[in-house]
């Protein structure tokens, strides 16, 4: 990581904090798809965002100056950053009054940075990365191909993340013209985040994913191992992108910002006491993270234009999927968690929806994934009481009782209960978060077993 840059700054203001950045190594063709999903995005939203790119040399934003002469019609300021090329500043682009230049000096770290930072109203992204040197390639060498260059960052939907960054190339664009940088600052301070952030952010999203299948769909690669390698790349930053959703989603609830988590962790116990085979525990920890992705319903994805493409209606589900699943099951990984999500509203007697199951007809994973959100709640609802930890898991447990078989399957009602028997017995379920980096984590189920949840909601599953 190269001192003194950007991308370097935002790790050592984290290196010893409880939220350490995660970077990860992507692709030169996955950044692309990020990029213009993000860029394009603007193209279609009203919010008018801030935009701060970097574009290493300054060739790379020749490349793309008329695309950026669009995205400043609908930008508030766009400021772009790039080591200085022939005309570079002669652009049309670069003469209009929304957009500025800052030529870099080719001795700057920032110059070897690519940078898109996007603060809208409506939502933030990001993606900062810069490319690996020679010596990281290793042994393979240097790729001949551009498609397989490597760069190591970081992208994300995060507010904070993403505004502390902005404030950081800020800083470095004031050595070059303070003028600007105190200009971007106002801009910075004039947006105002809209109350439907995180459900606007739900079309940002399915723009990503629809990208990232795009560009995957588009390789054109010389061996079936190196596209092979690219596409789990390209799977693994689609599965991201919801992974971020449903984190902010949960950072947005401040009465139940660790609901995921936790479901995860109790369904995860279910299914060992259930002895369900490890894909089908895997299968059901991703449901359980994105269980809550409900809200994207308002979401119009850019591929399926409310109805699920041709390509994907083979073993379709018995009723129509909710939007946000249908984003889901663009994804061939993500099918059956896409069903798993849609079905967890179903009732035990058949009265729930969308598809009035019933019994056994609703996924087995769909009904776990019912009970234990509901207990969940139900235990997140009692946190503050003066209550024992045994008081809240007993009043939660016979909460769901009373709902056994109308809403919820009694079998599973019984294995709750055992699981609550160990739970006020000092059984230990430690809280663990995924890994957001570039790895394929979740289909290798890696988890960071170090992550640090907070004590507060912890202690009742510790």
């Amino acid at each position: 990581m190269l001192e003194g840059s950007i991308l370097q700054q935002l790790e050592t203001a984290h290196r010893h904090t409880t939220r350490p950045i995660r970077f990860g190594v992507y692709y030169k063709n996955t950044l692309v798809s990020l990029c213009h999903a993000l860029e394009d995005h603007i193209l279609t939203d009203d919010g008018t965002p801030l935009v701060i790119t970097a574009f290493q040399q300054g060739k790379w934003y020749l490349q793309e100056a008329e695309r950026y002469a669009d995205i400043a019609q609908r930008s508030r300021q766009i400021a772009i950053m790039a080591a200085v090329e022939s005309g570079f500043a002669e652009h049309p682009t670069s003469q209009l009054p929304n957009v500025d230049l800052v030529a870099l000096d080719s001795a700057d770290p920032v110059s070897q940075e690519w940078h898109l930072i996007i603060l809208s109203p409506d939502y933030t992204a990001m993606v900062i990365c810069q490319e690996l040197s020679e010596a990281d390639y290793g042994n393979a060498g240097v790729p001949t191909s551009d498609l397989e260059r490597k760069f190591y960052g970081l992208w994300t939907f995060e507010p904070e993340l993403v505004q502390e960054t902005a404030e950081i190339a800020i800083a470095h664009i004031s050595k070059y013209n303070p003028e600007l940088a105190k200009k971007l600052t106002a801009d910075k301070q004039q947006i105002v985040p809209s109350m439907d952030r995180t459900q606007n952010l739900g079309a940002v999203v399915s723009r990503v994913v629809d990208y990232l299948q795009t560009g995957q769909e588009n390789l054109s690669i010389p061996t079936a191992l190196q596209k092979q390698t690219l596409d789990r790349n390209l799977v693994s930053n689609e599965i991201q992108a919801f992974l971020r959703m449903a984190q902010l989603m949960d950072m947005a609830d401040v009465n139940n910002p660790m609901a995921a988590a936790e479901v995860v962790v109790l369904a995860e116990a279910i299914a060992q006491l259930l002895d369900l085979p490890a894909w089908q525990i895997k299968r059901l920890r991703l449901a359980a993270l994105l269980h809550r992705i409900d809200p994207l319903q308002n979401a119009e994805s850019v591929l399926t234009s409310g109805s699920i493409p041709t390509r994907y209606q083979e073993d379709a589900p018995c009723c129509p999927l909710i939007p946000g699943a249908q984003v889901l099951r663009t994804m061939p990984r993500l099918r059956a968690v896409a069903q798993i999500i849609t079905h967890q509203t179903e009732w035990w007697n058949g009265l729930g929806e969308p598809g009035g199951l019933a019994r056994d007809e609703i996924p087995l994973e769909s009904r776990i994934l019912a009970l234990l959100a509901d207990f969940q709640w139900r235990i997140n609802q009692q946190k503050s009481s003066n209550q024992s930890r045994e008081q809240i898991f007993t009043q939660a447990l016979d909460e769901c009782r009373q709902q056994q078989s109308t809403r919820f399957d009694p079998k599973l009602i019984d294995t709750l209960a055992l699981l609550v028997m160990g739970l006020q017995q000092g059984l230990d379920l430690p809280l663990m978060t995924p890994k957001f980096s570039a790895g394929i984590w979740i289909l290798d189920s890696q988890w960071d077993s170090h992550s640090k949840i907070s004590e507060e909601i912890g202690s009742y599953f510790t």
